[in-house]
């Protein structure tokens, strides 16, 4: 759909395309966001650009770099600690109250996401792959069916969702989805929260590893 057509405000349009197309790696870190430039590719006119930057400013995904301009972030060793410390703390909640609130069509949601991922991994498409985990993580935190614990959640899944495209280990990822949702099908919270708390612990420490070297840490045995 061309910019300004649907009824939402055209620096929200910008911003959800701009912050896709740094999620994708279409913006890789470290590239600069030309306001002049954007808007002459965009149609549209330099002040929307310029809020819509702003807000992904705040949001994480940009900042400004002297006798550079805006440029994509790139995540530093602290953004990537503090994203996994919340998430570890609200996500972990999440898993536990899906697991007691999920029902059969919930799960069969949830598993469709997985064989989704399964085919784009099988099939080579990475992009499809990485939208179908994004899918998978959101169906759990609307199974919770906890509007604030959403709340709490929403700003902090795009950067998630950057950071995971960043780390190329599909896999894996795909294994622990597959143990995950197992364990949110037996309706068994303390199961879930213990799965739950490994997925992150274990991903925690891929991130680590492969973004900045970092040695391998111990984590939770994951439940077969």
């Amino acid at each position: 759909m061309p910019l300004g057509v649907a009824h939402t405000p055209l620096r929200d349009q910008i911003r959800e395309q701009l912050r896709k197309r740094i999620i994708d790696g279409r913006l890789p870190p470290g590239t600069r966001l030309v306001e002049r430039e954007l808007a002459a590719e965009l149609g549209v006119s330099r002040v929307p650009v310029r809020e819509a930057v702003r807000m992904l400013d705040s949001e994480g995904f940009v900042q400004v770099v002297p006798r550079r301009g805006v440029v994509v972030k790139q995540l530093s060793r602290t953004d990537v600690e503090e994203l996994f410390d919340v998430r570890e703390s609200l996500e972990v909640l999440a898993t536990r109250r899906a697991a007691e609130n999920s029902r059969p069509a919930d799960l069969r949601r949830l598993a469709q996401h997985l064989k989704k991922a399964r085919r784009a991994l099988d099939a080579g498409k990475i992009e499809q792959f990485g939208d179908a985990n994004e899918a998978f993580h959101d169906e759990i935190i609307a199974l919770a069916r906890n509007h604030l614990l959403a709340g709490m959640l929403e700003p902090l899944q795009g950067r998630l969702h950057w950071l995971f495209r960043q780390i190329d280990n599909p896999e894996s990822l795909w294994e622990e989805h597959q143990r995950l949702y197992n364990a949110i099908a037996s309706g068994d919270p303390e199961l879930a929260t213990t799965q739950a708390l490994s997925h992150v612990r274990i991903n925690r420490d891929i991130a680590m590893r492969l973004l900045f070297d970092e040695p391998t840490q111990d984590v939770l045995d994951s439940p077969a």
